[in-house]
Formats: structure tokens, sequence, C-alpha cells
């Protein structure tokens, strides 16, 4: 603050590059202080993690088969401009069009926090390109989002635990 102020009053003397400076230092501030508000907001337990992904389509038959490839390309799509690592595990591809399941991962900073508030239902009207009397209808795809748990968990079973006997009547 107390630099952007001597800038500030620099600019004000006629120091036009003074005024680009502070220009650029209030830029700084901005960005730095929406990451800080983005991160506040995705404070989640898994929300800094990765991101599966599963696309399933719903009522609507090819329409719908249809619809939920369109949004596995816009979200594999959107994971590239993102910077993110994303990466196919299932595919199943539809009857004629479309898909009938498919399931990525996505790796990066804070996948499953901007990704989860997309599980749902989604919908799409549109006249349809598989009608030929060019009606409208209304497909559906449900998209789930789970966070990639990473943890490996060990579990111990001693014989005495189980409580079992055999025939002599000691533990297994």
């Amino acid at each position: 603050m107390d630099e952007s102020q001597v800038l500030l009053e620099l600019a004000e003397e006629g120091a036009p590059e003074a005024l680009a400076e502070l220009t650029a230092k209030v830029e700084e501030v901005e960005h730095g202080l929406a990451q800080l508000e983005l991160r506040r907001l995705l404070g989640g337990e898994h929300d800094g993690g990765n991101a599966i992904v599963e696309i399933q389509p719903g009522a609507g038959g090819l329409g719908a088969q249809d619809w939920a490839e369109m949004l596995l390309r816009m979200y594999l799509r959107w994971c590239g401009r993102r910077g993110f690592r994303a990466e196919l595990v299932e595919f199943r591809p539809g009857e004629g069009a479309g898909l009938k399941s498919a399931t990525f991962t996505v790796e990066g900073s804070y996948a499953y926090g901007d990704l989860k508030a997309e599980t749902g239902i989604h919908r799409l009207v549109r006249i349809s390109p598989f009608d030929a009397d060019a009606r409208r209808h209304t497909s559906f795809a449900s998209v789930f989002v789970f966070p990639d748990i990473e943890e490996e968990i060990q579990v111990e079973v001693r014989d005495e635990d189980l409580g079992h006997r055999n025939r002599s009547g000691s533990n297994y």
C-alpha cells in the first residue's frame, strides 16, 4: 500500500511511468485477491485435489446419447483450456450415435473444487438431428463428479480378531 501511495503521488506530479507501474500493481493485487477468494470458496476437504467424472445419457434415446457425448467433448476441452490433464478411462459408444457411458479423470490443482458443481442432470432442448420430421426434443444426461482420493488404506486383520475356532477349540 505504501509503494502504491508513492506511485500515485508521482503519477499526480506528471510521471507517466509511475502511472503505468501503479496500474500494473493494482491489477496484480486484484488478481491476488481473486485467487484468495476462489481458494476460500473451494475450501472443502477434497476441493484442492483431482476429480473423477462420469457421464451417462438419460431419457431421450439417440438424442440423449449424442448430448452425453457433446458434454464429454465440452468438459475435455474445458479441462484443456484450464490447464488440467484429462484422461479418458472408460468409453462405451452408443448405438448409432453418442455414448452409453464415459468416465475420465482430471488432474490439476483444484480440479475437484472447480468441477464438483457440475454434478447433476443436464438438459438439452433442440431440433433433433435424429427426427425426420425435425421436431423439438428434450434430452437428458447425468454428470457425477467424485474426488480422486489417493490415500492408501491399510487393513490389518489378526486371527484373534476373527474369533474363529477350529474343531480342537483353538483359534485358527
